[in-house]
């Protein structure tokens, strides 16, 4: 693997000599404007205008002549015998509408691209595989960089030769007439870059064997190297601009409950402290926005993704049980409040991302001059609120090119609490008057044109919300996150199917493209959580059902297979069924990054399903998978935070928790009241009620609470380790001394 990327630019450097790369990489190239879709009448249209996708809808009136990923455009390619550019981005990419406006959206871009490409566009967020594949070929090019929006070359066959991200219109215009040249008078030499290439990408995606034992140093190490990037004066893990991480939270709150250092806990809490007080969170709405462009925090790319959200919602509900802070608690309620209000979907699911930009300029909608908010609130309401939010008259960060003087993003330096203890007045005090404050500004806001909705509902996605809000009603008692959880989970697990097929895209009544690895993952581990939170079997036996049927479609039983270089061997899941066509390698991504991978994530789903279910077959593909893994979790444990997050459930087994009494009742509440009030990540917990008819079989499927029965007439918990339960208690006080030991 090492020889790859520095032998292929090596011998691609003269073929390539001249043309431009990227114009703009990283962070700066993510995100979105779907203002420009409210146009009256439209001189173009194009293909696009037959699909689903916000993001490619929004293309559908390009001159550019484009094509969604299909046998249509390849069928094209090869009989005109026309090299393929491909563009692939996102509705909430920002950098992807700038390239729209300057080079999509002009007649001269629009000539080239017709007469010497076949144009195809991608929403990345649909089809994760062929983003995946083809970012691998830019970041080959570029030394590891990347981003959207995301321009490659192909070959009629698909293979890649040339790319890069954002590119602006001059650089993009020679780019094209150079390549068009390329094309016609050196084929054979792109055929050979692009052949060493496709063959550098093989090797990189397939997965790298290194089996070896899993032990606690992994998760040391893991937490040392967060140590040595750690930012001891805003918390975070990174210099700017800075990526929020709740797997990196996770594991520093479980090796402190662990061994009890006390920096490991304030690592944490210094973080999760920081982000709240941020500007990244929207103190008006709810919600963290992408991530922030500066050390503090102070200055977000303004877009909101849904997942982002249901991870650091999670990161929050975890630091709460830690530590009980009033500031986490409000985080989580806004950030859910702000999901129920603006992100639920008509069909029970939840919505993609928010842009960030409103009247094409990035976080219009959010802030604010400190005339408006004296304007809006009064003069005394107004100064008291400016000042809480450090809103000053002549701006609280740096002016970007469209942004005039005197804007302000809201933001707070201490918590809620430090500062009434500084005005000497109570925190139920202030905070009244400050949400009182919020409620008119919120209202106030409502009125401007918001930014634009992705509103596709994404399985994965959708999967890491269903757990958040599970997680959420656990934790904080109310029913309104439970109901959300169960209404997103019965509409994918009956709506977004074709026969036994899951689906990973929704939109306006639709449902299409088979679901990969990360859907199947993700709501394993959803349903778990779901089952966790109602004790409704029927969770349970989809959870089983999702499981089943990944193994069957991903999992890979012959090594040594036709996608593979190696000759190793390596277990583990594949990203792309066999179903899934038009792929030029089959990958098995492992590395966890902006969202966990669905190997960490599958892996977690059969541990726990291995416990509750009784089930030594998922337990041994689960550590048989990360066991293949241990060589890359030894040398890059930062890019695996949430397998060894994973590895942490396997190495410490789970409490196995079982508890016998009527669902709702107040012993039963008081048990649960009593477990989720405190942080014990690594368990499974079943319910049974003896009195029903149905507990014989409710046994036989949750091998868990085989013999599980009241004591004495009174409600009664068991706590087991590997089905040795200790006796059972019925009293909270005695279940959390058990907890304890």
């Amino acid at each position: 693997m090492m020889r790859s990327f520095a032998a292929f630019l090596s011998s691609t450097a003269i073929l390539f000599a001249g043309l431009p790369l990227p114009g703009c990489s990283g962070p700066g190239a993510v995100e979105m404007e779907e203002s420009d879709l409210a146009e009256p009448e439209h001189k173009y249209t194009n293909r696009l205008i037959g699909e689903m996708s916000p993001y490619l809808l929004q293309h559908a009136h390009n001159p550019v002549d484009w094509y969604p990923w299909g046998e249509e455009a390849f069928a094209k390619a090869r009989e005109e015998g026309k090299p393929i550019f491909l563009s692939v981005g996102y509705s909430s990419c920002h950098w992807c509408h700038v390239m729209e406006r300057e080079s999509f959206e002009n007649e001269e871009v629009a000539e080239l691209l017709n007469a010497n490409f076949v144009s195809i566009k991608v929403d990345r967020e649909e089809r994760p595989d062929v983003d995946e594949i083809y970012m691998a070929a830019v970041q080959a090019l570029t030394r590891g960089g990347g981003g959207w929006p995301m321009s490659v070359f192909l070959t009629t066959d698909l293979k890649p030769f040339h790319g890069g991200t954002y590119f602006p219109k001059p650089q993009f215009v020679s780019l094209l007439r150079q390549i068009a040249t390329l094309w016609n008078d050196d084929i054979d030499r792109i055929n050979g870059a692009a052949a060493e290439l496709t063959n550098v990408i093989d090797q990189n995606l397939s997965g790298q064997p290194g089996e070896g034992t899993l032990t606690a140093n992994l998760l040391s190490s893991g937490v040392e190297q967060l140590g040595l990037a750690f930012d001891s004066d805003y918390g975070g893990f990174s210099p700017a601009p800075k990526f929020p991480s709740g797997p990196s939270v996770a594991l520093l709150l479980r090796e402190h409950a662990r061994t009890g250092e006390a920096h490991l806990l304030d690592m944490a809490t210094l973080t999760l402290d920081r982000m709240a007080l941020g500007g990244m969170y929207d103190h008006l709405g709810g919600g963290f926005a992408r991530y922030s462009t500066d050390e503090r925090w102070l200055v977000p790319h303004f877009e909101k993704m849904l997942y982002d959200n249901a991870q650091l919602a999670q990161a929050y509900l975890e630091g709460y049980q830690v530590t009980k802070s009033p500031l986490y608690k409000r985080v989580i309620e806004e950030t859910f409040e702000y999901i129920l209000r603006d992100m639920c979907d008509s069909h029970g699911g939840f919505h993609t991302a928010e842009d960030a930009d409103s009247e094409s300029e990035e976080g219009k909608f959010y802030i604010w001059t400190r005339d408006e908010i004296l304007k809006h609130l009064g003069d005394e309401d107004g100064a008291f609120f400016a000042d809480y939010y450090q809103v000053k008259s002549v701006g609280n960060f740096d002016s970007r090119e469209h942004y005039h003087a005197g804007q302000n993003i809201l933001h707070l330096e201490v918590s809620l609490e430090a500062a009434a203890e500084e005005q000497e007045a109570t925190a139920a005090e202030l905070g009244e008057r400050v949400e009182a404050l919020k409620d008119k500004l919120l209202a106030i806001r409502s009125e401007r044109v918001r930014p634009g909705v992705d509103d596709k509902v994404l399985t994965s996605l959708n999967a890491l919300m269903i757990s958040a809000f599970a997680q959420g009603y656990q934790v904080l008692g109310d029913e309104r996150y439970r109901a959300a959880a169960v209404e997103a989970a019965h509409f994918i697990v009956t709506e977004m199917k074709d026969g036994e097929e899951l689906l990973r895209a929704h939109r306006a009544g639709k449902s299409k493209i088979l679901a990969f690895l990360n859907d199947y993952a993700y709501m394993t581990v959803a349903l778990v959580d779901l089952y966790e939170a109602t004790f409704d079997p029927q969770w349970l036996t989809e959870a089983r059902t999702m499981t089943d049927g990944m193994l069957e479609r991903f999992w890979d039983e012959e090594t040594n297979g036709f996608y593979f270089t190696s000759d190793e061997e390596t277990n583990g899941f594949y990203f792309t069924s066999d179903d899934h066509k038009n792929l030029i390698v089959r990958t098995r991504p492992t590395q966890d990054g902006a969202t966990p991978s669905g190997n960490s994530m599958a892996a977690l789903g059969m541990l726990r399903l291995a416990k509750l279910l009784d089930r030594a077959d998922y337990y041994d593909k689960a550590k048989t998978l990360m066991e293949g893994n241990h060589e890359l979790l030894a040398r890059a444990p930062r890019a695996f935070l949430k397998m060894l997050g994973t590895v942490d459930f396997l190495l410490y087994p789970p409490k196995e928790i079982a508890i016998a009494g009527t669902p709702g009742s107040e012993d039963v509440n008081a048990f649960l009241s009593a477990l989720h009030a405190r942080f014990v990540p690594n368990k499974v917990i079943a319910l049974i009620d003896p009195s029903a008819p149905n507990a014989e079989s409710i046994g036989e499927q949750i091998p868990l609470l085989m013999g599980k029965t009241l004591i004495s007439g009174e409600a009664a918990a068991y706590v087991c380790e590997n089905y040795a339960c200790k006796r059972p208690v019925t009293t909270p006080e005695a279940f959390l001394k058990q907890l304890g030991e």
